[in-house]
């Protein structure tokens, strides 16, 4: 049986990486009709195969990660939220809903929490175990009410302003968690605390790091990784 991750690859993925072949991952100009074309098949695939009560598993005789769980950011050294600089870490969540909420890792931790070993896929092909422990992000929502014209959440962090936009259904999922723990832990600046986006329904460069903001939107409104030519859906 083909592993979907596999099947996606070997599908209308594959025209687009012959395109990109030599080139940045934006591509060349002329061939950007037909690799915009071939990301929306993706995704139209992804989408259809996508189902909210799949769930990842992971196998009893698989380790994990632990230490040499790889740390990945954007700035030129580790992001620190400071409190002494920056004040008290706080998550913003608001957008399109009817009560926006600003929370603190002690509300947070308050929250009924879910604790999940998991797989994290990564976009150059490895995969790596850990236990994440937080708020799955459907229970955030059920604070705040997205309004229904809500579709896309994005994901807003202070590692150089760095940032992801998910589609709903895959926010939603019930893996999805706002990660405030990682191993049995608190969640260290290595691996994006004080808190994190978690989900293995999403590759990982979607997993937002150094969280600091959640904002319902209507449409989509790209990423870091995704407005230099990375898939914007990042499904597994």
């Amino acid at each position: 049986m083909i592993h979907r991750r596999r099947f996606l690859e070997l599908g209308l993925g594959s025209a687009a990486a012959a395109l990109l072949a030599g080139c940045n991952s934006n591509g060349p100009r002329w061939a950007q009709p037909v690799l915009d074309l071939a990301e929306r098949e993706n995704e139209g695939v992804e989408r259809f195969l996508f189902r909210h009560r799949s769930m990842d598993t992971v196998g009893r005789n698989v380790k994990s990660a632990g230490a040499a769980f790889p740390a990945y950011f954007i700035a030129n050294t580790v992001p620190m939220w400071d409190p002494a600089k920056m004040g008290p870490w706080r998550l913003e969540i608001g957008g399109l809903v009817a009560a926006p909420r600003t929370l603190t890792l002690e509300d947070l931790s308050r929250m009924p929490s879910v604790t999940q070993r998991v797989n994290h896929y990564c976009v150059e092909g490895w995969t790596a175990v850990a236990s994440w422990t937080g708020v799955r992000l459907r229970d955030l929502a059920a604070l705040v009410r997205p309004a229904p014209e809500a579709r896309y959440v994005d994901f807003q962090s202070f590692d150089d302003g760095y940032h992801e936009s998910w589609d709903l259904p895959s926010a939603m999922h019930k893996q999805t968690l706002i990660a405030y723990g990682m191993d049995g832990q608190w969640l260290g600046p290595a691996h994006g605390g004080p808190a994190r986006v978690y989900s293995p329904v999403k590759l990982g460069y979607k997993n937002t790091k150094y969280l600091t903001k959640i904002v319902f939107l209507p449409q989509r409104n790209g990423g870091y990784w995704s407005d230099q030519g990375y898939e914007w859906y990042g499904g597994i």
